[in-house]
């Protein structure tokens, strides 16, 4: 083996070991000081050594410097010095605008100025705690319950206290918490869960869910179970109006309800980061929107913002889903009765329409129409734009990478310019939906943009956003201004 290669490895084994440090540094952070840290909107917590290797390698793309652990290390063992309040930190972006504005500033004092907020209050947390149930445990409920136990913390903001389905077997428990631990397209549950099949209860690293068997969401007394001021988050579909979603207000211990699809009617449909400002306390029943609307809103509001938009087609490539059949037969839907795992099958989308709801401006400017296809998971929308204002393909991947990096709409909008990524790369993601910058078209006024986004997991993240602004229970991020750099053209990115 040469030197050469010897140096190579030397310096990989630093950097596992200096991730292998940064693990409990993490653990205690969050356990302790109630604080969440990130790489880039990628959660830390409960990472392994590779995983944080990886993140620190996916922030390559994201920024105009390579993330070194060599920087960021020292920065967590200075964050576990300070006594921290609850907080949501990205150690990335901090340690940008540490790296861009310290200013000859020791690393402990620009902290302490630039998180003055929380500095000295060793896990204090102002929110108030909100009791969640889940009515319906199906793809998008499960999805929920992992992220909400995720991020149970010290048990603040939302707490998931129920979860309420219909019986289905003797057995209804045991198979609940089985389809909880493992997942065919999202892997196994990260902890470990146990049943209590005469509590009725799922504990799923230490969090007690109560399973509450109902087919009537008018009359569940959820107050024998010490859950109070709860917000139900209807992930069943079965009611879309404010007639049927009111039933829920109707049970003893239900304070709001939120539907995880589009709404009828009046109720506002919501895609967090565009909207989500508009929820007031008087809502008690607010919706979610689509996963399809929750993917291109942001990209259509950021493109209409800066090259105005006078017309539109939206073409959804999406996954199957239950609502089809695995082989021909019978379904009151048109095309839909064929089989899902054989077909493309063109259907209907009310994306285009529904983005309206959430964004005014588009009123009328936007068609749409979709094909479904035979994959389990991660969609594609295809934005066929017609803009006011000509562009080229790299201002508006420049725009939109700068979009993902530096703007209110980071947390929906991603960007990726590999060559090589197809939709499985995009299972887990927890952006509302991805810029493929190498797909982009652009001549002059006409523009085409392909959005993949996570049409279970992506939107679940979307859902969560929303439940935490109707709770009132967001921490208080870090930093809370970015450093603005300039825009440049990425390199290909690379695992």
């Amino acid at each position: 083996m040469s030197q050469t290669s010897d140096s190579c490895l030397d310096k990989w084994m630093g950097r596992e070991a200096l991730a292998e440090a940064m693990i409990p540094v993490i653990g205690r952070l969050y356990r302790e000081n109630n604080v969440v840290t990130s790489i880039h909107g990628r959660s830390l917590i409960n990472k392994s050594t590779m995983n944080i290797l990886k993140a620190h390698r996916f922030a390559r793309r994201m920024s105009n410097h390579e993330l070194l652990l060599e920087e960021t290390a020292p920065l967590l063992n200075a964050l576990s010095e300070l006594e921290l309040g609850a907080a949501a930190i990205d150690i990335a972006r901090l340690t940008e605008k540490y790296r861009a504005e310290g200013n000859g500033a020791s690393l402990d004092e620009y902290l302490r100025s630039e998180l003055a907020e929380i500095v000295g209050k060793r896990g204090a947390d102002d929110r108030t705690s909100t009791d969640v149930v889940l009515y319906g445990f199906g793809r998008i409920g499960r999805l929920l319950a992992r992220i909400l136990i995720e991020k149970a913390g010290g048990g603040h903001g939302l707490r998931l206290r129920a979860i309420v389905v219909r019986k289905g077997a003797d057995n209804d428990l045991v198979k609940r918490a089985s389809l909880l631990r493992r997942d065919s397209v999202h892997g196994s549950f990260e902890g470990t869960i146990r049943v209590d099949e005469e509590a009725n209860t799922i504990t799923a690293n230490g969090v007690q869910v109560q399973v509450i068997y109902s087919d009537n969401p008018a009359t569940i007394d959820y107050t024998e179970y010490g859950i109070k001021d709860a917000l139900v988050v209807d992930n069943t579909g079965r009611w879309r109006d404010a007639d049927g979603l009111s039933q829920h207000l109707q049970s003893k211990g239900v304070a709001r309800v939120l539907l995880t699809a589009p709404g009828k009617g009046d109720l506002k449909n919501i895609v967090h980061g565009i909207n989500h400002r508009d929820i007031s306390d008087d809502d008690k029943i607010v919706t979610a929107a689509s996963c399809t609307t929750n993917a291109i809103t942001p990209v259509l509001k950021a493109i209409n913002d800066k090259f105005g938009i006078i017309h539109g087609h939206v073409e959804t490539v999406h996954s199957f889903t239950n609502d089809q059949n695995l082989i021909d037969n019978f379904h009151k839907g048109d095309r839909r009765g064929r089989s899902a795992a054989l077909n493309m099958v063109i259907t209907e989308t009310g994306a285009a329409k529904a983005v309206a709801k959430a964004l005014p401006e588009l009123q009328g400017k936007l068609t749409g129409n979709a094909i479904r296809v035979p994959t389990p998971d991660v969609s594609m929308a295809i934005l066929n734009l017609n803009l006011e204002k000509g562009t080229t393909r790299d201002e508006v991947n420049d725009f939109l990478r700068e979009m993902s990096l530096h703007s209110d709409l980071r947390k929906q909008i991603d960007y990726i310019d590999s060559p090589d990524v197809v939709s499985t790369d995009f299972v887990g993601s927890r952006r509302a939906g991805i810029v493929d910058g190498l797909a982009t078209i652009s001549n002059d006024k006409n523009l085409v943009l392909y959005v993949w986004y996570d049409n279970e997991f992506g939107y679940s993240c979307q859902v969560v956003r929303v439940m935490e602004e109707m709770a009132g229970v967001n921490p208080p991020s870090f930093p809370a201004r970015d450093v603005i750099a300039p825009i440049a053209v990425l390199e290909t990115a690379g695992a």
